[in-house]
């Protein structure tokens, strides 16, 4: 017997449908390049929208499951095509700007992209790829007619131009809620980039969760500013959820560095944010130079890369910005945990909620979670064991674009997240390694992301990356490779005797190496794979003989 309840197709049209109808008059405010602001409202940014996928369905031609890239950062000129070409059945294909011209090249040509939306920013890029992407028949400028022509490539049309004269109204279509929606490639992993895939189904499921209480609570009450661009997973799905709460947004165009975002912060009255790591980092390096306050942030989220605890220390005691620490995957839309504390963790001291809080969290409601050890037994969720996490949920992808790289899924139909993890009784999740780079020593795991953590801890140390390297000896060995902060002095001397007695003998890196910058993806992760290449026949130290050997032999705890 079925429930006597609607059955009505879930499609993103309804979001914005919704933000428009009753969150009308909220401000969507964007920097523009040259730094001052565009100001409009969710009444308006429908309307264009509308005007959108009329203009690429009369205009361009573009039919339900066509693929129309996106070149551009956060403005609202995106917002609009990131509703616009999904609710009409099109697909949304985000494109990494710092994509290498090859991988660019593959990724618009596997997807068969009919169209290309692109900043003027990237216009002398365009110029590059256009000869080498046969797939693309319109390449369209974010930009009035005085902007586009400035730019050289021909045939190039310009945004406003395009929506000049189109109805003001469109007809979203009902679709079947498992067509594909977006698609959002990754990057830096070994081989083309792999295309997951998102329906509308999925996407809508995705967004509710992060409004979840115990998610990152989005509401009607916040003003958004997020550092993440659109191209990282659909900006981690906040422009759906925004929508679907009806949140303010001031969006910061190109310009990520540190005073733009304090200033997008304070002159819009942003109450959250959502970033990197890397971006964290460069916006606190401003405000310390500076003596500076958030006098309206309340709270942000901070994803992509573990989060090293003296940050999270940093933000809530010297600013007093309760972090959010989240977990998750392009595979996985990409929200799978967040570290939000429980009733009985309110009496915990400090210290303890500390350690919680450097933990992932736990998994939202209906994703499902596990870990495995080399033999596929699943493990108990006491905190020792250590095995692989495999997921499963509505909103994890199953497959990527046109099969690329195979199936992801393993035979009992989990997600295989690629890491080495360990659960808590209460579900919370300590991501130590990715399994491709896993430390072991005598049996014993080694956290890399323990060693980086207890590193950028140092008062002299800016960014730090463990990684395995072969040993003549040990097999492989963890070694420091240290970027110090402007100015400041550390040796290798210094480093490891202050590493002492904060983790086991046998964790004590075996070397340090110091440069001056670290390789990070283009979504700012960092590149171990890359790192390992520029130490490759490192010499290891000379280890000492006769006594002092036993204090530099490396031991199980």
């Amino acid at each position: 017997m079925n429930g006597l309840t609607m059955d009505l197709s879930l499609n993103t049209s309804s979001l914005l449908r919704h933000a428009a109808s009753f969150h009308a008059d909220t401000p969507v405010v964007s920097r523009l390049a040259d730094g001052s602001f565009h100001r409009s409202r969710y009444a308006g940014i429908a309307v264009r929208a509308e005007r959108l996928a009329n203009a690429l369905a009369s205009k361009l031609g573009v039919q339900v499951g066509d693929r129309v890239g996106t070149l551009a950062w956060n403005g609202c000129r995106r917002l609009e095509l990131c509703h616009g070409i999904s609710a009409l059945g099109a697909v949304t294909h985000t494109i990494n700007p710092r994509l290498f011209a090859d991988q660019f090249r593959y990724i618009t040509t596997h997807a068969e992209d009919r169209c290309i939306f692109f900043d003027v920013g990237f216009a002398s890029l365009v110029e590059q790829l256009a000869p080498i992407c046969p797939s693309v028949i319109h390449w369209v400028a974010l930009c009035d007619q005085d902007e586009r022509r400035g730019i050289q490539q021909p045939g190039v049309l310009s945004y406003e131009e395009l929506l000049e004269g189109q109805p003001a109204a469109f007809d979203w279509p009902v679709l079947e809620e498992r067509r594909a929606a977006s698609l959002c490639c990754t990057s830096g992993t070994p081989g083309n980039p792999k295309g997951p895939l998102f329906s509308h189904r999925s996407t809508l499921l995705h967004c509710f969760a992060l409004a979840w209480p115990d998610s990152i609570a989005l509401s009607a009450r916040e003003a958004l500013a997020p550092a993440v661009p659109m191209f990282h997973v659909n900006d981690w799905g906040l422009p759906y959820a925004r929508a679907a709460v009806g949140a303010a947004i001031a969006l910061p165009g190109s310009q990520l560095d540190g005073a733009s975002h304090d200033e997008l912060f304070e002159s819009q009255g942003a109450t959250f944010s959502g970033a990197m790591l890397t971006v964290w980092n460069g916006l606190l390096d401003y405000t310390k130079e500076r003596k500076l306050r958030f006098r309206t942030l309340e709270k942000v989220v901070i994803g992509g890369s573990a989060c090293p605890p003296a940050l999270i220390r940093t933000l809530q005691d010297d600013y007093g910005v309760p972090v959010i620490h989240a977990w998750g995957m392009i595979e996985l839309s990409p929200l799978g945990t967040t570290a939000t504390v429980k009733a009985k963790d309110r009496a915990s001291s400090p210290a303890d909620r500390a350690t919680l809080q450097a933990k992932l969290g736990r998994p939202l409601v209906v994703v499902d979670m596990r870990i495995v050890d080399d033999w596929g037994h699943v493990q108990p969720r006491d905190g020792p064991p250590v095995g692989a996490p495999q997921v499963r949920r509505p909103w994890v992808n199953n497959g990527y674009f046109w099969g690329e790289g195979g199936s992801p899924i393993t035979l009992d139909r989990w997600f295989e997240t690629g890491d080495v993890a360990t659960f808590d009784a209460d579900g919370h999740m300590q991501i130590t390694d990715r399994s491709k780079g896993v430390i072991k020593f005598d049996g014993e795991w080694i956290s890399s992301i323990d060693l980086e953590n207890l590193t950028t801890a140092h008062a002299a140390v800016a960014e730090a990356a463990s990684i395995a390297m072969p040993h003549p000896k040990w097999d492989k060995r963890p070694m420091m490779v240290v970027v110090r902060k402007p100015g400041a002095s550390l040796t290798r001397e210094e480093l490891l005797d202050y590493l002492q007695g904060k983790v086991a003998k046998c964790w004590i890196p075996e070397d340090v190496a110091f440069v001056e910058a670290l390789p990070h993806r283009a979504i700012g992760k960092l590149m171990k794979t890359a790192l390992r290449q520029t130490v490759v026949g490192h010499t290891w130290p000379v280890q000492p003989q006769g006594d002092d050997a036993a204090q530099h032999t490396p031991e199980a705890p």
